[in-house]
């Protein structure tokens, strides 16, 4: 092909500027996109947690100065405030003290905090004779308080502190995918758990997989004791 015929074959001048600076925009804007995601992966996975952690810290200290005060003279079920019911500790999570509230909405759980259970099927408090104490927490983002749910294996502890008792739960069971419809995992004596008769449970729910919301996983545990809490709050020998 003569040299000429190649300079007759090429693009114009004039189009290739426009292909340039098109090409250059759309860089630009994927750039500017990339930029903007990060930015939304860092505040979803990030910050909400700093927000979260700092809201429930807030809160906790608020609980635990009202346990300060004289307790009231109703029952055990007189600490279910507006503050929290108490704090849930889970070892084997590495996550800390986490307040609980009541209610799984989003409004109470991105607090950072786990709430109980008051629908589809009410939760029954630790203090009840029998029942399922079933609650949810954020697995990632607004505290992330069960991320590590994955670790908690059977025989683990898990101990729920109020006022003026401790509660001791030993984990015998656990579910790691199911729908999130399935709310037969959270009713009194939770199916697929193993346990056939009514008992005093505790039931941990939260998301799966890690980053989404498709399925929920579950953790069952049973109450093996209780200890009354002394003037020193000296934790059971489960947290020391």
């Amino acid at each position: 092909m003569s040299r000429a015929h190649r300079r007759a074959a090429a693009p114009p001048a004039g189009s290739r500027g426009l292909l340039a600076g098109f090409l250059s925009l759309l860089g630009e804007l994927l750039i500017t996109v990339g930029l903007v995601l990060a930015l939304f992966v860092a505040y979803s996975l990030w910050w909400t947690n700093v927000l979260a952690d700092r809201d429930a810290s807030a809160r906790g200290d608020a609980v635990r100065r009202q346990w300060q005060a004289p307790a009231a003279a109703a029952g055990p079920g007189a600490l279910d405030t507006q503050g929290g019911v108490g704090f849930l500790h889970v070892p084997s999570m590495r996550n800390g003290e986490v307040l609980v509230k009541a209610g799984t909405a989003p409004d109470v759980l991105d607090d950072g905090v786990a709430g109980y259970y008051t629908e589809p099927v009410k939760s029954a408090l630790p203090w009840d004779e029998k029942g399922n104490f079933t609650l949810a927490a954020h697995r990632d983002g607004h505290g992330a308080k069960f991320h590590n749910i994955d670790k908690v294996r059977r025989g683990d502890a898990v101990v729920f502190e109020t006022r003026d008792t401790w509660y001791v739960y030993k984990v015998f069971a656990e579910l790691r995918q199911t729908s999130k419809y399935n709310t037969d995992v959270i009713t009194p004596v939770p199916k697929d758990s193993g346990r056939t008769a009514p008992g005093r449970y505790i039931t941990l729910t939260t998301c799966t997989p890690v980053y989404t919301s498709k399925y929920r996983y579950i953790v069952w545990g049973e109450l093996v004791r209780t200890e009354k809490v002394d003037a020193r709050r000296t934790p059971p020998a489960e947290l020391r």
